[in-house]
């Protein structure tokens, strides 16, 4: 049992409430509740259950402001988290089973890589696939969402980077409808994984709740801002943010 004073849960809250909209206008919002919940005294493992709680509340506001600005495509969000299923369970599996050690030396190296990640641009991915409309790569798609379910499953932190990636390039779609298939996917794929968690005993409910809270509301206001743009104005300090809780896990400071 996890206890915190007034100030530690207003701290969730508005962790949860920058994370929502980092996470739904890009992704990359777990980059910063991960390493606050294990700060605060949260086994590793625990805070990777427990963060999955606040995405669940967190996509399921987000798909409801995307329904709003009618966006939304759920038979086909359905579809694509269909096929994130495997590597989900199978990833959501494999991370209760991680020591806590050793996910905190996975989680500080992934850090590294998403703060990496940020400083690549749209055209940078084109350029990497050889175009955004997937003409003979569409096949593609599918055993990558099953990998890209995997990395979900296990660790969820920029997954929807690479989903916004795989969607765009690969299915050729606008970054508005990406943004709505995506909410929707993780909305989805979460289900599965929060059972996982929760019956192998890794989630703290109520903190679970404090943060879901916040990820709500971020959730929200980020699939508007989404629409309007807005990324490059949180880019730089999440970078330096979650570039320093990366050395600090790696134990340099």
């Amino acid at each position: 049992m996890y206890e915190y004073d007034l100030l530690s849960l207003i701290l969730l809250f508005f962790t949860g409430v920058l994370a929502g909209v980092i996470n739904v206008m890009a992704g990359g919002g777990s980059s910063i509740v991960l390493p606050v919940l294990i700060f605060l005294g949260i086994d590793p493992t625990v805070a990777n259950g427990t963060n999955r709680v606040a995405i669940l509340f967190q996509n399921f506001f987000a798909t409801l402001s995307f329904r709003k600005e009618g966006i939304v495509d759920v038979k086909t969000g359905i579809k694509l988290a269909a096929f994130t299923l495997p590597g989900v369970l199978v990833g959501a599996f494999a991370a209760v089973r991680v020591g806590d050690e050793l996910f905190e030396k996975i989680l500080a190296v992934v850090l590294i890589f998403v703060c990496a990640s940020f400083f690549l641009n749209v055209d940078s991915f084109r350029n990497l696939l050889g175009g955004r409309n997937g003409s003979g790569r569409g096949w593609i798609l599918y055993p990558a969402l099953v990998l890209i379910g995997f990395y979900g499953g296990f660790i969820q932190v920029g997954v929807g980077l690479f989903i916004m990636a795989a969607l765009y390039h690969l299915m050729g779609a606008s970054l508005a409808r990406v943004n709505a298939h995506k909410v929707i996917v993780v909305l989805l794929y979460t289900i599965p994984v929060i059972i996982i968690f929760f019956l192998s005993g890794n989630i703290s409910w109520f903190i679970g709740i404090c943060l879901a809270a916040g990820n709500s509301i971020g959730g929200w206001f980020g699939a508007t801002f989404s629409v309007r743009g807005g990324e490059k104005y949180i880019r730089v300090a999440l970078v330096i943010a979650v570039g320093l809780m990366a050395f600090k896990l790696l134990g340099v400071f």
